[in-house]
Formats: structure tokens, C-alpha cells, sequence
């Protein structure tokens, strides 16, 4: 067999083999001592491979001259495409709640959970938009689809918003009959058409999310001088976007739907995502590309299935050839570069183990290639931070209904003005807002002074620093709940909880928003960089979907979390009151919101813990020109 061995960079750690976790001290050498590389591998992702990360056209051939496709005017298509999906998510979020309560006549914690479990599902299901577009469609086709899915989900709303058929009767519904319940409930048919409209927006919705920041990194030259720079603005950029597509859903919609109805609220979320689906296809032609690099899954199990049947064999062994790669600097990856050999989760190492029982022609699901075998690695050494990210989604979840049912106690008048209470959470959007707009001439300089880094703060210090933030954001939320809930009380507004108290400003809730929005903004942009840059060449948007995945699990936290709390706080027999409790007065909301306070401080202990094992992988140097050279020096095997 035609092969040649390729020793690992000098000065790689002295690792011990073990065989069942023992050390064999006589036997003992280095893991990644070769990287054996065979002209005879049968390739396991069709015919030959493309190394690298080339960017390519749509039809996948390579762009001649880039300078024409991608950079800033590229990623300012994109960037409308998610400043409209923001739009319509947040659009939602915010008035779905409402709807259910006052035209579908569903209580409000029920909808309050409907709506908590649409959007957890739209963000756990971006996992499947990211293995789409990694595995066969490409991030562009990805989003082309499901934008059109997104869309026909919002006309379907809109249409129950509108046609008296899909609505329960309306005419003898006035508000107290509606606090009583005794309104008259929509149908089972008509839900079902409801939440079936609902789930395939959110459908839609899985498909964007872990795309569209991805697809817009790729338009920018990983070779540049500049890359680094372009993609820590571009984050912050995006976000920019998420922020100013949120802004719109907390004013602009809520006037339209308090001025012109439901109907014309939701169809101005379909309308939005029409316009920007045609700005995003009208860009088409300076987009940069990145080829799918088949199944990521497959690759994975793969791995498993490898490193499981060889789970006995030794690293010490005689039959050891060496661990396998193939030859020359690409990957057999599509779309993907050679990743260097680590010595973490070692047991999956013995996947890339070449034995000579595995002939001149192995089945890809008995030997796999190290860059194969680390990708798996990276994927869960990935984990741990968006894990430490579902906390803050939790926050942000509860903060869109709790802090709402709080501004209904409150006078929401500034000056003459008096703002709707659903448009309260737009505070946290212009904070975010401000912050990012003064990120680079206040923030970086600050914290570079502090920190020594070149940016201000390294990926993993911003995410910690937001969810820093986020406990100090949830812990005034409480002050401040004890304070209301003491003046309700004691000016005769105990059981008047949709009574706003004249004296009693809500714009105290600003202090909590103005705190969460500078967690999100810490947090969510530091976490969309890191998982792009640290994930594997070809599965970035798996990476993205992560930071989905983490946000869905904080929805689905918080449903959880909130039928723990009714249950156990409440007892409905002695008349009890649950913290949770409709009426905000009777509640004890604070106590709520110091066990959040908790919650959180535990969960940044954790994030302490995995940020300071992490390595970044810029930090695990490989050199390929080192390999190369070597390579040269180093006799041949076999």
C-alpha cells in the first residue's frame, strides 16, 4: 500500500497509552506521534474530496474573481432577510399571547405556555435546518425554502386574524366576562388550525436561524488581513439587525394592531417577510457559496460505530499502523480543512486507528480519517457554553410575559404619551440598540484597557460578562417586584390587577431591561462568533444551531419551570396562592424572580468552570507547512 508517515508537531505532551483507563508506562507514546496518509482510501463521501474552504457560485463552481461576490454589500441582503424573520418572530412572541387570550378566549397562562412552546420549538428545530444546509442543501438553498415556509405560515395566521370563521364568537364578550372565564372558548378545529399555522412559521423559522449568520460570515475572505475584524463587526452587525427587526415588532406592529386590528398586525409580519424573501433573492448573484459536506450525522455515527468496534484495541499494539489521514493538505471533507489530532476524548481515537487487519480497502464505518474523529470532538467540547446560555433564555422567556403582567399595574404614561404594555419590551431592544452602536468607540476601549485584548474582550469573556449581567438584571427585577407589590397592596389595588396605579411608574422596568438587553448583547453576539469560528469547516451551521437549540431549551425551561413553581407554591384546596398567581398582586412574583437570581449565579459558576478548560482551537497549532516539511524528513512505511 503506496503510504507515507506525517509525525505530529514537536513539542505535543508526553501522553501515556491506556488500554480501559490503565497506563502502561513501558508501552507509553504519543497519540498523534503519525498521521498516516493512503493513496488507496475508498472515499466514504462520494468520489475524491475538495479541501479547504474555497468559496464557490451558486452552481458550485469556483468564483474567479472575488473581489465581485461577497464582503459588506453581500451581507447587507442578508442581513434584511433576518431583520424581517426578527420582525415576524418577535411580532408573535409578543401578540400571540394577547391573541389567544382576548380573541381565542384561552387563558392566559395556557397561551402564555402555547406561545413558550412555539418558540422553543421553532429554536430546537433549527438543528435540522443546520444538517440540511451542512449536509445537502448549502446554507443559500436552505434559506430560500424555508423563508417561503416562514412566509406561507404568516399568510396562514393572518387569514385566522381576519376571517370571522377561524374566531370564536366575539358579540357577548365583554372584559369582565372575560376575567371570569366565561367568554366562549374557541373550537378544537379552530385551535388546531391555529397552532397548525402557527408550528409551520415556526418550522419555517428552523431553517433560517442557523443559516443566516453563518451564510453571512462566509461572504468575507478567511484568508484577509482583515478577517478577524470583519467577522467581530459582522456579529455585532447582524445583531444590530435582530435588534432593529424586534424594535419594529414592539412599536410599529403593536400601533398597527391597536389602530387596524389583528388582521392587519399579522399581515404586516407576512408582508415584511414577502419584501425581504425578494431583497435576499436579489442578491443572488453576489453571493459567496461554501459546498454541503455531506452528513454530518453520518460522519458522526461513523465515529462511533468505529470507535466502538475497535473499543479493545490497544494503542500500543503491534498491529498498530498509525492513526489515518488521508494524503496531501485537503480533506476528504467537502468544504472542509484538516484538523489537527488533540488528545482530548481519547477513546475516540480509536476510530482513526489503522490496523494492519484492516486491508488496503476498510469500510469507512470501521476506519475514519482524524479530521473526522475531531470533528466529533469539537462537537461536544462545544456543549458546555451554549449549555451556560440556556439560563439567560430562561430570563429572557419569562421577561416577555412576567415583566408585561407588571406593566399592567403600572402607568405606562410618558408625559402625554401613554405606550401600550405590550411595547414594553422594546426598552431592552434600544438598549441593545445604544450599546452596539457605542461597542466600538466605548466598550472595546474600555475593556481593552482592562483585559489587554486587541478586541476588548475575548468570545468566552463576553458571554461571561452577559451572563454576569443577566443575574444583576433578574435580581432587581425582585427589589424592585417587592417594592410594587407592597404599594399595590397597601393603596387598595390587591385585587385590582389590570387597574394601572397613577403614581407608580412603570418606566422602573427600565433598569432590569436596560440590564438584560446588555447581557443579550454580551452574551448572544460573543456565543454566535465562537460557535462560528471553533465549529468544524463543515458543519458551521450545526455550530449556529446550537445557539438556537440553547434558546429553545431556555422556552422550554421556562414552561417547565413555571408548572414546577404553580404546582409546588400553590395549593388550590386551602385556597393558596401560587407565586405565579394570575393575579399579580396576590403572586409573590419577587420570590420568583430571586430564584432566578440563584438559578443564575449556579449556572455562571458552571459557565466559569467550561470557559477556563476550554481551549480555542486557534490555540491547538497544527502547521500543515510543518507537517509538510516534516514529512520530507521522515522515512516512508509500509
Amino acid at each position: 500500500m503506496g503510504s507515507s508517515e506525517i509525525k505530529s508537531p514537536e513539542g505535543l505532551p508526553e501522553t501515556p497509552a491506556t488500554y480501559d483507563g490503565v497506563s502502561n508506562p513501558i508501552h507509553s507514546k504519543k497519540l498523534g506521534i503519525y498521521f498516516l496518509e493512503s493513496d488507496n482510501r475508498r472515499m466514504a463521501f462520494g468520489r475524491g474530496y475538495t479541501g479547504g474552504t474555497t468559496p464557490v457560485n451558486i452552481h458550485g463552481k469556483p468564483i474567479p474573481d472575488l473581489s465581485k461576490t461577497g464582503g459588506w454589500i453581500a451581507a447587507l441582503f442578508i442581513f434584511g432577510n433576518e431583520m424581517a424573520e426578527r420582525m415576524a418572530y418577535f411580532g408573535l412572541s409578543v401578540n400571540m399571547v394577547a391573541f389567544m387570550f382576548y380573541i381565542m378566549h384561552r387563558p392566559f397562562t395556557s397561551s402564555s405556555n402555547a406561545v413558550n412552546n412555539f418558540l422553543g420549538i421553532s429554536q430546537v428545530s433549527s438543528v435540522l435546518g443546520g444538517f440540511l444546509a451542512d449536509a445537502y442543501l448549502g446554507r443559500y438553498w436552505t434559506i430560500a425554502i424555508f423563508t417561503t415556509i416562514y412566509l406561507a405560515g404568516l399568510t396562514g395566521i393572518t387569514l385566522c386574524a381576519t376571517m370571522n370563521i377561524f374566531m370564536p364568537d366575539q358579540g357577548q364578550c365583554d372584559q369582565l366576562s372575560l376575567l371570569l372565564g366565561n367568554c366562549e372558548p374557541a373550537k378544537s378545529w379552530q385551535m388546531l388550525y391555529l397552532n397548525t399555522v402557527l408550528y409551520v412559521t415556526g418550522f419555517g423559522a428552523a431553517g433560517i436561524r442557523p443559516c443566516v449568520s453563518s451564510f453571512g460570515a462566509d461572504q468575507f475572505d478567511e484568508r484577509g488581513e482583515n478577517y478577524k475584524s470583519h467577522l467581530d463587526r459582522f456579529f455585532n452587525f447582524f445583531y444590530l439587525s435582530v435588534t432593529i427587526g424586534a424594535i419594529v415588532a414592539f412599536t410599529l406592529v403593536v400601533y398597527i394592531q391597536m389602530k387596524h386590528g389583528w388582521g392587519s398586525a399579522f399581515g404586516s409580519l407576512a408582508i415584511a417577510m414577502g419584501m425581504s424573501n425578494m431583497l435576499f433573492f436579489i442578491g443572488t448573484p453576489l453571493y459567496r457559496h461554501r459546498l454541503p459536506g455531506g452528513s454530518p450525522l453520518t460522519r458522526v455515527a461513523q465515529v462511533l460505530v468505529a470507535a466502538f468496534q475497535k473499543r479493545k484495541a490497544s494503542f500500543s499494539s503491534s498491529e498498530l499502523i498509525g492513526l489515518y489521514e488521508v494524503p496531501g493538505k485537503r480533506s476528504a471533507i467537502k468544504g472542509s480543512g484538516k484538523i489537527a489530532h488533540t488528545d482530548d476524548f481519547r477513546c475516540l481515537d480509536k476510530a482513526a486507528l489503522q490496523l494492519k487487519e484492516d486491508g488496503v480497502d476498510p469500510s469507512p464505518w470501521r476506519l475514519c480519517t482524524v479530521t473526522q474523529v475531531e470533528e466529533v470532538k469539537i462537537l461536544i467540547k462545544l456543549v458546555p457554553i451554549p449549555a451556560c446560555t440556556i439560563m439567560l433564555n430562561l430570563i429572557l422567556t419569562e421577561y416577555l410575559t412576567l415583566s408585561v403582567q407588571q406593566a399592567y399595574t403600572l402607568n405606562t404614561h410618558l408625559g402625554h404619551l401613554k405606550l401600550p404594555v405590550t411595547s414594553m419590551p422594546v426598552f431592552p431592544c434600544l438598549s441593545i440598540f445604544l450599546i452596539l452602536s457605542l461597542y466600538y468607540s466605548v466598550f472595546v476601549p474600555i475593556f481593552r484597557r482592562i483585559t489587554g485584548h486587541p478586541r476588548g474582550a475575548s468570545q468566552l469573556q463576553r458571554v461571561g460578562i452577559g451572563l454576569a449581567f443577566s443575574i444583576l438584571s433578574v435580581a432587581w427585577a425582585a427589589i424592585f417586584e417587592r417594592y410594587r407589590r407592597k404599594y399595590a397592596i397597601e393603596h387598595g389595588y390587591e385585587f385590582s390587577f389590570l387597574t394601572p396605579m397613577p403614581n407608580l411608574s412603570a418606566y422602573w422596568l427600565l433598569i432590569q431591561y436596560c440590564l438584560i438587553g446588555i447581557a443579550e448583547v454580551f452574551c448572544i453576539v460573543g456565543l454566535l462568533e465562537f460557535l462560528y469560528e471553533e465549529a468544524p469547516d463543515a458543519m458551521k451551521s450545526i455550530g449556529s444551531a446550537y445557539a438556537a437549540l440553547a434558546g429553545g431549551m431556555g422556552c422550554f425551561a421556562a414552561s417547565i419551570l413555571n408548572s414546577i413553581v404553580k404546582s409546588v407554591t400553590g395549593n388550590p384546596d386551602k385556597r393558596q396562592q401560587s407565586w405565579l398567581s394570575q393575579n399579580i398582586n396576590t403572586g409573590r412574583f419577587e420570590y420568583f424572580y430571586w430564584l432566578l437570581t440563584v438559578l443564575s449565579a449556579i449556572n455562571f459558576c458552571a459557565f466559569l468552570y467550561s470557559a477556563r478548560r476550554y481551549k480555542y482551537r486557534a490555540e491547538q497549532k497544527f502547521g500543515i507547512q510543518e507537517v509538510v516539511t516534516n514529512k520530507q524528513n521522515t522515512p516512508a512505511r509500509g
